[in-house]
């Protein structure tokens, strides 16, 4: 594995604290992208530089690799009367532990709802994995050399890739 090639990859990732499942292939298609275009977090492709088809590799990544450290300053509080219009048209009620999205200018912003008052909602923009280790359990199933128009894209095209 090096950068421009397109790699398919069953992994799974736990939590080497709790041995917990955050997320997984199993069962689903391989997860598919595009080698050193951002695409994944920055530990993962480090540690699977060099790898070839076939290979599995497990590894542990710190937070600073992953998803980065939590970001105390990306916990906000928002004036509830900001969320009427969103309530009203969904007929949702606002709780804690909800997700939901933000239209920011850089995007989406995903943000989980952890207080709520009767005049501020208190929203962390953290991602859920901030501040933890990871641990990857990876195997490549598919890798080839990329075509110029994915390198131009930046991202894979056909089976798991983008279809445009």
């Amino acid at each position: 594995m090096k950068k421009n090639t397109v790699v398919r990859v069953h992994y799974t990732g736990t939590l080497p604290d709790t041995g917990e499942v955050f997320d997984s292939s199993e069962g689903r298609d391989p997860l598919t992208f595009l080698v050193g275009h951002g695409k994944m977090i920055p530990g993962f492709e480090e540690e699977m530089m060099g790898a070839s088809l076939g290979e599995r590799r497990e590894f542990t990544l710190e937070a600073a690799r992953a998803y980065g450290e939590r970001d105390e300053n990306a916990v906000m509080q928002i004036p509830r009367v900001a969320f009427d219009q969103l309530l009203a048209s969904s007929g949702a009620t606002l709780e804690v532990g909800m997700t939901l999205v933000a239209q920011m200018p850089h995007g989406p912003a995903p943000f989980l709802v952890v207080g709520l008052d009767e005049e501020i909602v208190t929203a962390d923009f953290n991602h859920a994995l901030a501040g933890k280790s990871l641990t990857f359990s990876v195997e490549i199933v598919e890798l080839r050399e990329a075509t110029e128009e994915e390198i131009d894209h930046g991202h894979a095209h056909g089976p798991g890739g983008v279809e445009h």
